[in-house]
């Protein structure tokens, strides 16, 4: 069950974008959760000059199934030109909480 569960994270300028996108993501079908963590300071690289901004972290409990769904609908959703947009595998997780995230999302 573990492997058919993934973590996917982005990060938005506001706490408000992090909600918007949350509340869509959980309302659609598309994420069991989005936990949102913030501001966190974030230094980046963008069109060759060094940045430094704040951000607010969402991390979106999903299935790999839902995955390709998840990313097209966060893409339509994002402000940002190019998005952080990264899945990681759960490996492990209490059987009961990945039960959840699998059926949240069907």
């Amino acid at each position: 069950m573990a492997a058919d569960c993934c973590q996917v994270t982005t990060t938005v300028a506001t706490r408000a974008e992090a909600e918007r996108i949350a509340a869509t993501l959980v309302e659609e079908r598309l994420a069991a959760c989005v936990q949102i963590a913030g501001p966190i300071a974030s230094v980046y690289r963008w069109k060759g000059a060094v940045e430094n901004a704040p951000e607010w972290y969402c991390y979106c409990k999903t299935t790999r199934a839902r995955y390709p769904a998840l990313e097209a609908r966060l893409r339509a959703l994002h402000p940002y030109e190019t998005p952080e947009i990264i899945a990681v595998p759960i490996v492990a997780g209490l059987s009961a909480y990945l039960a959840w995230i699998e059926d949240s999302v069907r």
